[in-house]
């Protein structure tokens, strides 16, 4: 128009005001001419509404890299908004420093060869020295800018001192991102707990100022009453709120509360699944996890494994541990996947790697199986020594039993029986084993007595194999005095579990000797039921019964059979007993 030509010329300021208006209504074809003139005459204000422009792709084709170079025109003359604005570029990686001084035309596209807008990565050297301009000249943007690099920034830059300072400074000023991150720096004193009011105060105001991270912090907050009354309900609408913003840990807690109907809302599966999808795909890992299990384990959803295992994919992928354990699970069994031992075998492993206990146990337990693992021997033991050295019971046991098997490490008895000890103190299993190591001397001086009261610790807790070798001192009087009839009662315990070794024992038992009353029939019982189960001692027996018909009958055929059965598990008495038997039972068939 010939007004803003006239504008144009008269005033720069002028100018920019009128292309402000212009901008205002839309009207970028006609602003455009005015800014340029405006910024000619080194207005910082219309160089800093250029870069704007081309950051934003409105009236100028979208260029982070032109846009930044604008800015950091205005910003050398001193323009405090386009100072902050530069910082928080170079922190997005939409442009470097090196980028924006490199020799373009004004206009070019912008993006370095191969990498797209934000793929840089963030410029924390740039983005400081601007953002500390901004601070200095008092901008509460440019000093929450400052503080969040100097907490997030590469090692060389980081003060978290400093940080809290400008933070502090900015929450004062009234800016929601510095009271966001002044509270968050509150959050990481050792004595955290003492600033819980300050804590609150400004999650409250930065979330009243709308911002996403602050509003799902005040979830978390009123979810654990941490400096605010603890209200489920109030905690979930702010849930809801940030999950409508797009923040994806938000999303994943709505998504949670839907599915579990908690905070007084109704119960929905299907549009909960849709959120944990939505923060899946927005890069929670864990809401990608929780998909796979809803797909797993069905329920509201039916089970579908294929689905499942793209989410649990994505999870793993991600770095999520127990998402990688399941897809092991997976591929070991072909559930949603083709069976594929090495994949199972690949992602157990990343589990373990990553630290979870479940994952290194069970990769422990196939090297004990002698499984052949692919790729190097996982150190399984240091695995174990690192959390059992910071007091992990669990782990203390997991490590004595690598190290008696010699499973990831050298065998080493004496630190097996050190390690399963201290694991003792609360571990039922480890007070089996390490009675067991007691009883044989083994790493440790032979015990009996200390044997016996470990076995008894771990019979209590309801230990099978500890049920069975308590009773089998008690039978014997190793240890202390004898008690057949506890140890009876203590070895049909452990059978009523399944333990082969005390049906075994309780069909010698019933088959005298022990003090115990004869009763065939019911030895013979105990020595089928432990037979049927593998065990070559009570195949020979359940044989012997058979062929003398002790508990009132005879069956040389089947007493065969047994024989047989307890040959192949490698009883010597057994071979012998099958070659006496079989002339016999010839001479029946002639």
């Amino acid at each position: 128009m010939l007004l803003d030509r006239l504008i144009g010329k008269a005033s720069p300021s002028a100018a920019l005001r009128r292309a402000m208006a212009l901008v205002e209504r839309e009207r970028y074809s006609e602003a455009l001419p005015l800014l340029a003139r405006a910024a000619e005459a080194d207005l910082p204000e219309a160089e800093y509404q250029i870069g704007r422009l081309y950051l934003q792709g409105t009236g100028l084709p979208y260029s982070p890299t032109e846009g930044a170079r604008w800015l950091e025109r205005s910003a050398l003359h001193g323009y405090v908004e386009a100072q902050c604005l530069l910082a928080a570029v170079l922190l997005q990686g939409l442009a470097t420093d090196a980028a924006v001084h490199r020799d373009e035309g004004a206009g070019r596209l912008f993006s370095e060869p191969g990498v797209a807008a934000g793929e840089r990565g963030p410029d924390f050297a740039a983005a400081a020295r601007w953002a500390r301009m901004a601070a200095d000249a008092g901008s509460g943007d440019g000093q929450a800018l400052l503080g969040y690099v100097l907490s997030y920034g590469p090692e060389q830059l980081r003060n978290e001192e400093e940080a809290r300072a400008w933070y502090q400074r900015a929450a004062a000023a009234g800016c929601p991102q510095g009271q966001l991150g002044y509270a968050v720096a509150l959050a990481r004193d050792t004595d955290w707990s003492a600033h819980k009011g300050a804590i609150a105060d400004n999650i409250r105001l930065a979330a009243a100022a709308g911002l996403q991270t602050a509003i799902y912090m005040m979830g978390v907050i009123t979810e654990e009453g941490l400096g605010v009354q603890r209200d489920e309900a109030a905690a979930v609408e702010h849930f809801h709120k940030a999950a409508e913003l797009g923040h994806r840990g938000a999303q994943l807690k709505w998504g949670l509360a839907l599915i579990e109907g908690s905070g007084g809302h109704a119960r929905d599966p299907v549009l909960g699944e849709s959120w944990l999808r939505r923060a899946a795909l927005a890069g929670e890992p864990r809401a990608a996890e929780l998909v796979g299990d809803l797909y797993t384990k069905g329920g509201a959803l039916p089970p579908n494994y294929a689905e499942a295992a793209t989410w649990y994919r994505r999870a793993a992928e991600a770095g999520n541990v127990a998402a990688a354990r399941a897809l092991s699970s997976f591929y070991m069994t072909g559930a949603g996947v083709p069976q594929d031992e090495k994949e199972a075998a690949r992602w157990l492993r990343v589990a373990a790697e990553a630290g979870d206990l479940n994952a290194q146990v069970d990769l422990a337990h196939q090297l004990l199986e002698g499984a052949n693992l692919p790729g190097e021997r996982p150190p399984v033991a240091d695995w174990f020594r690192r959390t059992a050295a910071g007091g992990d019971l669990v782990a203390a046991f997991n490590l004595g039993v690598c190290l008696l098997k010699g499973v990831g490490a050298e065998k080493d008895e004496q630190q097996a029986a050190l390690w399963l000890r201290r694991a003792a103190e609360g571990v039922p299993e480890a007070q089996f084993m390490f009675g067991r190591l007691l009883s044989e001397g083994r790493g440790v001086p032979a015990d009996l007595k200390a044997a016996r009261a470990w076995f008894a610790r771990a019979a209590e807790a309801g230990i099978a194999d500890g049920q069975a070798a308590l009773a089998e001192m008690l039978v014997n009087g190793r240890g202390g005095p004898p008690d057949p009839f506890t140890a009876l009662r203590l070895c049909e315990q452990a059978a009523g579990k399944g333990h082969s070794g005390a049906m075994f024992a309780l069909g010698a038992m019933y088959g005298g000797g022990h003090d115990i009353p004869v009763d065939y029939a019911a030895a013979e019982r105990w020595f089928r039921a432990a037979a049927e189960r593998g065990h070559g001692q009570a195949q020979l027996m359940l044989a012997r019964y058979l062929r003398t018909g002790a508990a009132g009958h005879l069956d040389a055929r089947e007493a065969r059979r047994w024989l047989e059965s307890a040959v192949a598990q490698g009883i010597a008495e057994a071979e012998v007993e099958l070659a006496e038997l079989s002339p016999a039972l010839s001479q029946a068939a002639g």
